[in-house]
C-alpha cells in the first residue's frame, strides 16, 4: 500500500481491466468522493460543504495483507473484535484475523446464525465488554454490518468493516435495520470510519447478493420521487444532494446492468460505489428518506408479516419488485388529473385487527401522525388542484419510465413481479395496500389511499400481464 501520507482517502480501483469510459468515470467519482470525506465538496442545497463522518473509504482489485495498515491508519487499538458468520468467516474473516492479529490484540466473533434483532446485538456487546475491544471490525455485508454499527453507537466505541458483497446500501449509512419486537425499525447507529471493499471477493459474491444489491440501489428513482412529493405537498423537508452524488454512477449501471452478473470488474466497483454513495446520502440527510420510501415500506411489510412458509427473499430482491410497483403507482398517478383526497378511514383498532395488538399499536404511532381529517384532507386537496401541473413537472424530472426500470433489472436478471420472490399476487398486493401503514413516511401509497386509487392500482396490476416471461430468477 502507498504510503499514509499520499494515499487518498479515497483510493479507487481503476486498473488495466477497465475501458477508458470506465477509468474516467472511476477517477471522476474518486475525486467527488475524495473531496466528500476530506469535506470540501460544496452543498449543492446552498452554502458550505458537504461531510460525512466516515475517514476513508478504499476500493481494490485485492486488499490481501492490507487490512493491519488501513486499520491502523483510523486511529484503533490496542485491541480489536472481528465479527463475522460462518460464511464469512470463510470468505475473508480468517484473513483479516490473521492479518490484524500481527499488529492487535483480536478476538473474534462467529455469529452462528446472526439475526438483525436485539439479541445479536447484545451477543456482541457481551463478547465486546468480555474482551474489553476499542472497536468493532465487521467482516459481512446488510445483517453484520447492521448489527455491528448498532452495537458500536450503544457502547459508544468505533468500527470499521470488510465488506463481502454488493448486496445493499448500508456500508456508510448513520442507522442500522433492527427488528424490535416484530417491527423492524430504522435505528440510529455509528457511522463506519473506514469500509474497505476487495474486488475480488466482492466479484465472487453469489449472483443473488450482487443482484439484490443493484435492487436495492435501482429504488433511487422511486424513493426520491415520494420524498420529494411530501416535500412539495406537506412542506416536509427534501435535499438534493444524496441524488447528485449518484447521478454519474446510476446512468452507468442502468446503460450495461448485464455487466453485473458476468464477472466483470468495472461493474462491481461502480456498483459498490454507488451504494456506498447512496449510504453516505442518507448519512448526509440523518436519515434514510432519500434510499426508503415507499418501495422499501413494502419490503418491510414482508418481512415483519411474512407469509406462512415463504422463505424469505433477499431485501434488495424485494425491494427490486416493490421499485417496479412503486415506478408503476407513480407513473399512473402522475399523467393523471389531480387527486381528490379524503379523511383517513383507518384507526388504530384497523391496526390492530391486521397487526395484532402489539405490532398494531407500535404502528399505529408512527402512522397517525399522518393520517388526515377532513379539514386536512380539503386543504391539500385544494393545493393539488392548484400546483398539480408544477408538482407533477417537477416529480417527472426525476422519475425514471418503470419499464426501463424493469427492463434494467431483468437485464440483470433481478426479480421484478412477486413470482420471482416465491409469492403470489395475493400475498404480494396485501403487502402493498398495507404497507403504508407501518410508518410515519407519506409516499405515493398514502397518496392514492387516500384518494381511493390504490385497490383499483393493485386490480389492475394483477390482471395485466408481464412484459417478459416471469421465470424465477432465485
Amino acid at each position: 500500500m502507498p504510503d499514509s501520507l499520499t494515499v487518498p482517502r479515497y483510493f479507487p480501483a481503476n486498473g488495466p481491466f477497465f475501458t477508458d469510459d470506465d477509468t474516467y468515470l472511476s477517477i471522476m467519482t474518486a475525486y467527488l468522493l475524495d473531496r466528500l470525506l476530506g469535506g470540501t465538496l460544496p452543498d449543492p442545497d446552498g452554502p458550505g460543504l458537504l461531510t460525512v463522518p466516515t475517514r476513508s473509504v478504499v476500493m481494490a482489485p485485492r486488499l490481501d495483507g492490507a487490512a493491519a495498515d488501513l486499520v491502523t491508519r483510523l486511529g484503533f487499538g490496542p485491541r480489536l473484535m472481528v465479527v463475522s458468520d460462518l460464511t464469512t468467516q470463510a470468505i475473508l474473516g480468517q484473513r483479516i484475523v490473521a492479518d490484524l492479529s500481527a499488529r492487535f490484540a483480536v478476538e473474534h466473533l462467529i455469529l452462528t446464525e446472526p439475526h438483525a434483532d436485539l439479541d445479536s446485538v447484545q451477543q456482541i456487546e457481551e463478547r465486546q465488554r468480555s474482551g474489553a475491544a476499542a472497536a468493532l471490525i465487521a467482516v459481512g455485508s446488510g445483517t453484520i454490518n447492521d448489527l455491528c454499527k448498532y452495537a458500536a453507537h450503544r457502547q459508544g466505541i468505533p468500527y470499521a468493516v470488510f465488506a463481502t458483497a454488493p448486496s445493499m446500501n448500508g456500508y456508510t449509512s448513520v442507522s442500522a435495520a433492527i427488528t424490535v419486537e416484530g417491527h423492524k425499525k430504522s435505528l440510529p447507529a455509528t457511522a463506519a470510519a473506514g469500509v474497505f471493499a476487495d474486488l475480488s471477493v466482492l466479484a465472487k459474491a453469489p449472483l443473488r447478493m450482487i443482484r439484490s444489491g443493484f435492487g436495492d440501489s435501482i429504488c433511487r428513482t422511486t424513493a426520491q420521487v415520494d420524498w420529494l412529493l411530501a416535500h412539495l405537498l406537506l412542506d416536509q423537508p427534501y435535499r438534493e444532494a444524496p441524488f447528485s452524488l449518484l447521478r454519474e454512477d446510476e446512468a452507468a449501471l442502468l446503460a450495461h446492468p448485464e455487466r453485473l452478473v458476468a464477472g466483470d470488474l468495472a461493474a462491481i466497483e461502480l456498483l459498490t460505489r454507488n451504494l456506498i454513495l447512496s449510504g453516505f446520502g442518507m448519512t448526509i440527510c440523518g436519515g434514510s428518506y432519500p434510499a426508503s420510501q415507499g418501495e422499501h415500506l413494502i419490503s418491510h411489510y414482508l418481512e415483519m408479516l411474512p407469509p406462512a412458509g415463504w422463505p424469505a427473499a433477499f431485501h434488495g430482491e424485494q425491494v427490486a419488485v416493490a421499485t417496479v410497483t412503486m415506478a408503476r403507482l407513480q407513473h399512473e398517478m402522475l399523467r393523471a388529473p389531480a387527486p381528490r383526497l379524503t379523511a383517513t378511514h383507518l384507526t388504530e383498532a384497523d391496526l390492530t385487527a391486521h397487526f395484532g395488538a402489539e405490532l398494531g399499536h407500535s404502528c399505529w404511532q408512527g402512522f397517525s401522525a399522518k393520517s388526515l381529517q377532513s379539514d386536512a384532507a380539503a386543504q391539500l386537496t385544494e393545493r393539488l388542484n392548484r400546483d398539480w401541473q408544477q408538482i407533477r413537472a417537477r416529480l417527472n424530472a426525476h422519475r425514471l419510465d418503470p419499464e426501463k426500470v424493469f427492463s434494467a433489472l431483468r437485464s440483470a436478471g433481478v426479480p421484478t413481479m412477486p413470482v420471482d420472490i416465491g409469492l403470489s399476487d395475493d400475498q404480494y398486493w396485501t403487502a402493498v395496500l398495507h404497507a403504508r401503514q407501518i410508518r410515519d413516511r407519506f409516499t405515493f401509497l398514502d397518496l392514492a389511499d387516500e384518494s381511493g386509487l390504490l385497490a383499483d392500482f393493485a386490480a389492475a396490476q394483477t390482471r395485466v400481464p408481464s412484459r417478459q416471461a416471469a421465470a424465477s430468477v432465485r
